[in-house]
């Protein structure tokens, strides 16, 4: 496999840009090639096959919708609240929703494995790790709500990113406002 990183990173966004256009049967080696603009077969020098290219995209979307280290340095100091709580979960909608490509091909893939086992498998890792870490800095960072309610909050904002991306159901309520709703309802 070959080894530049930054090679690999714009191979895997020209593959989020592909699955997120196309569908996940639009994603192929020879897509992603025309997407990043070169040569055929560079995307299978570093993706031997589509279950690699997969695991390939589902490390970049990670990368890609992860919170900076300045964003959660300026929560950082700030004292444990509801209010602190909602704050963090607004910022995981927004870029949920700002990075739109980023997220409609997650939910591609997410569709894609209802259909495969095998990316079911992966997929359903990658969401434990995902949510593991959730739990485990929420209670680092000594803030409200334990394992079910975090649970909950996945649950939730992948619906309100879901319905926001697509059709939303009452376009004429702020995001934020929902997000508040939710933090209020759903912490004690």
């Amino acid at each position: 496999m070959a080894k530049n990183d930054a090679r690999r990173n714009a191979l895997a966004d020209a593959g989020i840009a592909v699955l997120a256009r196309e569908g996940s049967r639009g994603l192929t080696h020879r897509a992603v090639d025309a997407e990043a603009g070169v040569p055929t077969g560079t995307t299978s020098n570093y993706f031997r096959s589509r279950e690699k290219l997969i695991a390939g995209l589902f490390e970049r979307i990670g990368a890609r919708l992860a919170p900076t280290p300045d964003e959660l340095a300026a929560r950082a100091s700030e004292p444990p609240t509801r209010e602190l709580f909602a704050d963090y979960i607004r910022d995981i909608v927004r870029r949920l929703t700002t990075h739109r490509e980023v997220t409609l091909a997650l939910y591609e893939l997410r569709l894609e494995s209802a259909r495969r086992p095998e990316l079911a498998a992966s997929l359903g890792d990658w969401q434990r790790a995902g949510l593991d870490g959730d739990i485990a800095f929420n209670q680092a960072a000594g803030l409200p709500g334990g394992r079910q309610e975090i649970a909950l909050f996945h649950y939730a904002i992948e619906g309100l990113v879901f319905d926001r991306l697509t059709s939303p159901i009452d376009p004429d309520t702020p995001t934020d406002d929902i997000v508040d709703a939710l933090v209020a309802g759903l912490l004690p």
